[in-house]
């Protein structure tokens, strides 16, 4: 566990992680993004309003999926989570400073819910999936002191676990681990005595390769990501079987492979579905509701100051409702290639996330979520 204060030593523990794999690196299958390296934005441009510190590992495709917490008490107190699949877990504060990191290995994707019960305190539940460990690695995090420590492991038996998202089905918290492979696993997952515990309540397999997904807690849908196929919706109802509906195909005019992070947002009673379009470096927005997908458009995350644009994003993760100084909302995304300033400076061989306001979005794809 490395607390938040500790900063300096959580960036010597990342490239100290970093440097141990060097001598396996040349087996390394993903040693480079299997995004495009075309830097054309496709999307809407808009603007960047900050980036986290890079993550420790360099020369490889490390940077994976970010996830927001905020304090709904006090939203100044927030945090973002991103992966390192090569290192472990990263804490940053909106500022994009490194608070703590926690060097628990290969963890490709990450999601959180907050209330969660252990004993008679509320935790903040973080789950990441962990690629050689075969499931959910399990976090908690103390939103009185932002305190996280790792907690332990829901093993759920997938191809290699890429994907994975959280939901809340009643007072029932789930995790569902998406397979490389493209089987699916969910998990119910409590607290007893203490420790972790889970029961599977439901496997279906996608078809081929997927990684991204993102639970509706209000409506039960299930997102996920076929990488070279489109976007399914399933149910967090096991009774349903797996049965799915295709909301958007890959390749199409909105999504180009490889369909990566999804996300939800939610803004004045409405409900936004974004999909990082990888192939060429757009994100797609839709106003999901029930069965109903109402596509609002494509945005690019361009350079701005000294942030520089956004290529090849991996994960996405978005948090409506004020978020410190973003008022309505913040995204948050990977990078596959950060630089030093916007105007094509020298590649830094890292990666990291970039902060996207969501009024900024709004305003570029005409979204009005008073509209009817």
């Amino acid at each position: 566990m490395i607390q938040l204060q500790n900063r300096l030593p959580a960036v010597a523990l990342a490239t100290a992680f970093a440097l141990s794999l060097a001598a396996c690196a040349a087996f390394d299958p993903e040693l480079r993004s299997d995004s495009p390296k075309d830097p054309t934005l496709t999307g809407v441009p808009v603007p960047a309003a900050a980036e986290t510190q890079a993550v420790g590992t360099a020369r490889s495709d490390a940077a994976d999926d970010p996830e927001i917490w905020a304090d709904p008490r006090d939203p100044s107190r927030a945090v973002i989570f991103g992966t390192d699949k090569k290192a472990g877990l990263y804490v940053y504060g909106l500022d994009g400073e490194v608070r703590a990191f926690l060097p628990e290995g290969p963890l490709n994707n990450v999601d959180l819910r907050p209330g969660f019960l252990v004993g008679e305190r509320e935790q903040v539940l973080v789950a990441a999936s962990h690629r050689t460990r075969g499931g959910a690695l399990l976090f908690l995090m103390d939103p009185a002191t932002l305190e996280v420590k790792t907690w332990g492991l829901a093993s759920a038996p997938v191809s290699e676990p890429y994907g994975l998202c959280m939901g809340r089905r009643g007072e029932d918290t789930l995790v569902v681990v998406v397979g490389q492979a493209g089987d699916v696993r969910q998990l119910r997952v409590a607290a007893e005595q203490g420790r972790p515990t889970w029961v599977e309540e439901q496997a279906f397999a996608v078809g081929s390769q997927a990684e991204g997904c993102v639970i509706d807690d209000a409506t039960g849908a299930l997102y996920v990501g076929e990488e070279a196929k489109g976007i399914w919706r399933y149910s967090i109802d096991p009774a349903k079987g797996g049965a799915r509906t295709l909301l958007e195909p890959a390749p199409g005019p909105r999504l180009t492979p490889d369909v990566e992070g999804l996300t939800l947002l939610r803004d004045s009673g409405k409900t936004y579905l974004i999909a990082s379009s990888q192939g060429d470096n757009a994100f797609a927005v839709w106003r999901v509701a029930g069965e109903a997908a109402d596509y609002q458009g494509r945005f690019s995350v361009a350079a701005a100051g000294d942030v520089d644009a956004v290529t090849g994003t991996d994960g996405v993760a978005a948090l409506g409702g004020p978020v410190g100084p973003y008022a309505e909302g913040l995204i948050v995304v990977q990078d596959d290639a950060d630089t030093e300033g916007a105007t094509g400076g020298v590649v830094r061989e890292l990666q990291n996330f970039k902060l996207v306001d969501w009024r900024a979005v709004k305003s570029a794809l005409e979204i009005d979520p008073a509209a009817p």
